[in-house]
């Protein structure tokens, strides 16, 4: 079964080299039908592939994950591109009863005591909500570029999620910041205006800060940890087995 699932992301790999973003969006979502799904976070990748989306009016569903530790230029931005395209983004909240267990035990800001409390913060506010978002799901997109971090460099723009059983896709693997900054500005993107003030990876408030000249993209995330892996769990792939999956269209591979 795992020979099965890597042939197919070989197949994919080989499919989708030197395609565009919107070229890999659209054939994605033709291959799965009702079975593509895209997470924004309102950063500046994430703009880009939602305006590509909502663009070129491709049947993928864009969702968002509320941790309610946001920052407020991070709800704007999601208000400005619900104006600007007119299309729903689906919120997905964590689990009410969960984080009012974690501040009785633990209090608001347990996060920064220690990593085991921080990675159990993000599994209550991030990861359970995206394994709901991702149900039933076989592809889902992501704003991941291999310059964003060391650790993403050794990922592909095609992965098999052995952790959420569904393929996954990064439209922008090979583009650099410049690129995607010159795409926004190209078509008048609405972007977060924590970018313009040193932010480069958005995440919790409580857990982002601006990064200073020649820190690593990553630098500004959980900046009290270890610098080694600034992950939040989201994007831990090989973490389950690796089933059969087929796309609609398994022809044209």
């Amino acid at each position: 079964m795992q020979v099965a699932s890597e042939a197919l992301v070989t197949s994919l790999r080989q499919q989708l080299a030197g395609r565009s973003a919107v070229e890999i969006l659209a054939e994605i979502a033709t291959q799965f039908p009702g079975q593509a799904i895209f997470s924004t976070s309102f950063g500046l990748e994430d703009q880009i592939i939602t305006h590509l989306i909502f663009e070129h009016n491709l049947p993928i569903k864009v969702f968002t994950l509320d941790t309610a530790r946001n920052f407020q230029e991070t709800y704007s931005t999601w208000n400005k591109t619900l104006l600007r395209y007119g299309r729903a983004i689906e919120p997905y909240f964590p689990q009410q009863a969960s984080v009012e267990q974690l501040l009785l035990e633990k209090g608001p800001n347990s996060f920064y005591e220690s990593v085991e409390n921080r990675k159990e913060c993000c599994s209550i506010r991030k990861v359970e909500p995206l394994r709901r978002a991702l149900a039933g799901q076989q592809a889902w997109f992501t704003g991941i570029r291999a310059e964003q971090s060391a650790n993403r460099q050794d990922m592909h723009a095609v992965e098999w999620d052995g952790g959420h059983q569904l393929l996954k896709f990064h439209p922008l693997f090979d583009w650099t910041f410049e690129q995607c900054w010159d795409f926004v500005h190209a078509h008048s993107i609405p972007f977060n205006p924590l970018h313009q003030q040193g932010f480069v990876s958005i995440g919790c408030a409580p857990c982002t800060r601006a990064i200073k000249p020649g820190e690593d993209f990553r630098a500004g995330r959980w900046w009290w940890e270890d610098q080694s892996a600034k992950e939040c769990g989201l994007h831990s792939t090989h973490n389950g087995p690796d089933p059969v999956v087929e796309p609609v269209n398994a022809s044209t591979l």
